[in-house]
């Protein structure tokens, strides 16, 4: 996999760090530096880049203001990187993969470079399903929405923890529990906190194994023992490891037509 990344901050040095940084990684190239909000917003519009490296405060426009401009959709996978904590909810609202405060750290990106690859090796998964499934409608003689191809779904995440990354094997995924801009992974004694939300996971992970049984919560239903209903819209969800989860109506619809699938 060669990726090809695009830096984008007003500060010399910090374009410096950052390239340094990236060189250990031989999966990603530095294609392109930016010094400002405009200079972004000519690149993206004239070349392609995996990963775009963004600086929040800029002239020019800020890396927020790049993100309206250019649209959420058409951004490659974007790393805000800024010495400012206090913009890091409103970066997970355009989207962001990650946010990296200065100075940047070789372990927290080396995490955040695991992310990325498996973000794109995702997409890039998506695409090729979605070409052929045209490819199939073409041949078939069918429109591409009435034929079906299986949908391939990860059987290992990557979870950054520290100077270490750890690797869980999704099917000893118990539950998942919604923590804000993080998911936790439960896994029986053992909780991974992951940067994704629990809308993300829920897209994610097979439909057939992982339900929504509730806002905050998914089940690997391998592991579900009991369903406890409370009157028509509420309910609880026992788990194999006697564990308690709350479960709403559409939550029960939806575990039951897994379970019966």
């Amino acid at each position: 996999m060669n990726l090809r990344a695009l830096i984008a901050d007003d500060e010399p040095l910090a374009r410096e760090r950052l390239r340094f940084l990236l060189s250990d990684d031989a999966e990603f190239e530095v294609a392109g530096e930016c010094r400002n909000g405009k200079e972004v917003l000519a690149v993206l519009k004239e070349e392609h880049y995996d990963v775009l490296f963004l600086d929040i405060q800029m002239p020019g426009g800020s890396g927020f203001e790049v993100i309206e401009q250019i649209g959420i959709a058409h951004m490659p996978v974007t790393v805000f990187v800024t010495a400012h904590n206090h913009y890091a909810v409103k970066a997970f609202d355009v989207h962001a993969l990650d946010y990296l405060t200065k100075p940047v750290e070789p372990e927290r990106l080396k995490a955040t470079l695991a992310r990325v690859k498996q973000r794109i090796a995702a997409q890039t998964a998506l695409m090729t399903q979605e070409k052929l499934k045209s490819m199939l409608a073409i041949l078939g003689g069918e429109p591409a929405e009435r034929r079906e191809i299986p949908k391939e779904f990860p059987k290992r995440l990557v979870i950054p923890n520290g100077i270490k990354d750890s690797f869980v094997n999704v099917e000893d995924i118990e539950w998942i529990e919604a923590a804000d801009y993080y998911s936790c992974l439960h896994v029986g004694p053992r909780n991974f906190m992951l940067r994704e939300s629990i809308k993300e996971l829920a897209n994610t992970l097979d439909p057939k194994k992982f339900v929504r049984v509730h806002r905050s919560a998914i089940v690997n239903i391998d592991h579900v023992r009991e369903i406890l209903r409370e009157g028509r819209n509420e309910g609880w969800v026992l788990l194999a490891n006697e564990h308690r989860l709350k479960m709403s109506k559409v939550g029960w619809q939806s575990l039951l037509a897994a379970s019966r699938g």
